[in-house]
């Protein structure tokens, strides 16, 4: 019943935003053809229905039997039109806004003349009643054809240089190269020869070490089966090590044992505890690591060496410092025993851990690699301007940031999720150099 209430109560907000947004495209649309304002109108409002009709049977089509292309095209667009709406109604708001308050002075003033007029704006041009509205739409239609324009930045994959010095780097390990990747997400992919190519472009770096920080999967290991082999590929001298991230754990998953008993197990340890087909599907992730040659470090690390000399690589299970995600891993058992060691990188999927746990701790840990937010896959990357709505949840998001001797760097993720593109913020392969 909650349910249907929800349903019925987003329904009526959608069919009353269309309709205020509708008087926008009335007033502008004005001086064309009776017809020509007809196609507008039966355009506009068959994404209307489209939406609701596709909202309302959601409860009762079964997704998974669509087409992936057809079922991801077909939500992002509706999804994103309806974005579009969203930014362009406070443009009529504030037109709105601005008439009622000269509607209010009007009032407050005698009446004109007999015969006479209260007129919007005077003069030929245009009014501001129509500018803004033109404005608003304008700017919907912008951020429309935006997203859509993204869909062909799937793989677009963008290689990042980085060179970062360390003063306590033994110097057996001055100019070793190493590949950072993060968020592959292949329950998304729609395209293996696109994923081949990124692929082939990690091992073209020809890195001592190829590292990934988690989310290999959107929900379940069995999304990996068609991309195996592709991954397989990826080979470096040193080895390639991963972490596992918060989407491997299959929490978003309605697993029909998490049920009133397992709840009340929860409740009783005052934790959150992964069911039995949870952790069946998170023991055939690590097997999927496995596979592919991959060292998955979960809470634990490994010695890497050069030329006599070591240094620390620690991976933990996911960690996050916002309330919403589920932390699973331990620092200081991937800490154990590494204590000595000079240098030391962490693998940590969500970077809100460096906040949390890492940043000026008595750890010691030198770099901090990162994936997670992915940028948001929408935003603004300019040399003088670096910008995500993203930024307003984490404060590192992106690229590299700094404390005292310490380094963290996000990556802006392999892969993608929801939206099935990139605007902006493209996807990446990190290449660092260490100095």
């Amino acid at each position: 019943m909650r349910s249907l209430t929800g349903s019925v109560i987003f329904v009526v907000i959608l069919i009353m935003l269309d309709l205020y947004l509708y008087q926008a495209i009335k007033s502008v649309s004005h001086g064309l053809s009776s017809k020509m304002r007809l196609v507008i109108g039966l355009v506009f409002w068959s994404f209307t229905v489209l939406s609701v009709v596709s909202f309302l049977s959601l409860p009762h089509i079964n997704l998974e039997q669509w087409p992936k292309p057809v079922r991801t095209y077909l939500f992002a667009t509706l999804i994103g039109f309806f974005l579009a709406k969203l930014v362009a109604v406070p443009f009529f708001l504030v037109d709105d806004l601005r008439r009622l308050v000269q509607w209010g002075i009007g009032m407050l003033k005698a009446a004109p003349a007999s015969g006479a007029t209260v007129s919007d704006e005077g003069g030929n041009g245009i009014t501001r009643s129509v500018f803004l509205s033109w404005l608003g739409l304008g700017t919907g239609t912008a951020l429309f054809g935006t997203l859509l324009w993204g869909f062909k930045n799937q793989y677009n994959y963008q290689v990042r240089q980085v060179r970062l010095a360390f003063k306590n780097l033994p110097p057996a390990f001055k100019g070793l190269k190493l590949v950072h990747i993060s968020d592959i997400h292949s329950g998304s992919f729609m395209d293996v020869e696109a994923v081949k190519r990124g692929v082939d472009l990690i091992n073209a770096q020809n890195a001592d070490l190829i590292l990934f920080t988690g989310d290999l999967v959107n929900d379940k290991a069995e999304e990996m089966a068609p991309y195996v082999g592709v991954f397989s590929a990826l080979k470096a001298p040193l080895g390639v090590y991963s972490t596992l991230g918060n989407h491997d754990y299959g929490d978003y998953v309605p697993w029909p044992d998490r049920n009133d008993a397992h709840r009340a197990q929860e409740k009783a340890q005052g934790r959150h505890l992964l069911t039995p087909l949870q952790q069946a599907n998170l023991d055939a992730m690590k097997e999927v690591h496995k596979s592919m040659g991959w060292q998955l470090l979960n809470d634990t690390h490994a010695k890497i060496e050069r030329n006599g000399e070591q240094i620390a690589l620690m991976g933990v299970q996911n960690i996050s410092g916002k309330a919403r995600f589920h932390s699973y891993g331990n620092l200081q058992k991937a800490l154990a025993g590494a204590e000595q060691l000079p240098f030391k990188i962490l693998m940590s999927h969500d970077p809100s851990h460096w906040e949390k746990e890492v940043k000026g701790s008595t750890a010691n840990i030198d770099l901090m690699l990162s994936g997670h937010t992915h940028g948001m896959q929408f935003g603004v990357e300019l040399p003088w301007l670096k910008w995500s709505p993203v930024k307003w949840v984490y404060k590192q998001w992106a690229g590299l940031y700094e404390h005292e001797q310490q380094k963290l760097y996000v990556n802006r993720g392999f892969g993608f999720i929801g939206y099935p593109g990139r605007v902006g913020i493209l996807p990446e392969i990190t290449v660092i150099e260490l100095a």
